[in-house]
């Protein structure tokens, strides 16, 4: 799928929003500047979030809760940690009993990222334009044909 430009990332990020449920991983593949921050933002959005949703790459984990958005969600983003190791003592799989999460740089997590997530890559190609791929799991198959 391809996106053209900060608003068309934004209008997919409310439509995957439609159909995110607790115990949902969106994990969000690309480059630094590929806009998995804007994407997460037009899902955080779509789920009642008033302002903009800053990006948790200082903090790692940013939760949002209700009646902040509709279903709380976790947004981590995991830049700034090396490897698995790292990851575990964030206790990423808690947040699974009541909220979703939305995970950037996903292969930080190394083999530990759930299989039920949703793989969403972000690639920047000519003119600023992006090319999304997803990697849909059985838990999204129904869903991701509606989005």
């Amino acid at each position: 799928m391809d996106l053209t430009g900060e608003a068309a990332m934004l209008v997919l990020g409310r439509r995957i929003a439609i159909h995110a449920r607790i115990g949902d991983v969106i994990a969000l593949e690309g480059g630094l500047g590929a806009g998995k921050t804007t994407l997460a933002r037009g899902i955080l959005e779509a789920l009642g979030l008033e302002g903009e949703a800053p990006s948790p790459s200082f903090a790692i984990v940013q939760p949002y809760d209700v009646p902040e958005v509709r279903l709380p969600v976790a947004h981590v983003d995991l830049y700034r940690l090396d490897g698995p190791d790292e990851t575990e003592e964030l206790a990423l799989g808690d947040y699974l009993m009541d909220s979703m999460l939305i995970v950037e740089w996903p292969d930080r997590l190394g083999d530990g990222l759930w299989s039920h997530a949703l793989r969403l890559t972000i690639e920047i190609v000519a003119d600023g334009a992006r090319r999304l791929t997803a990697d849909v799991p059985a838990a999204w198959t129904d869903r991701w044909s509606q989005i």
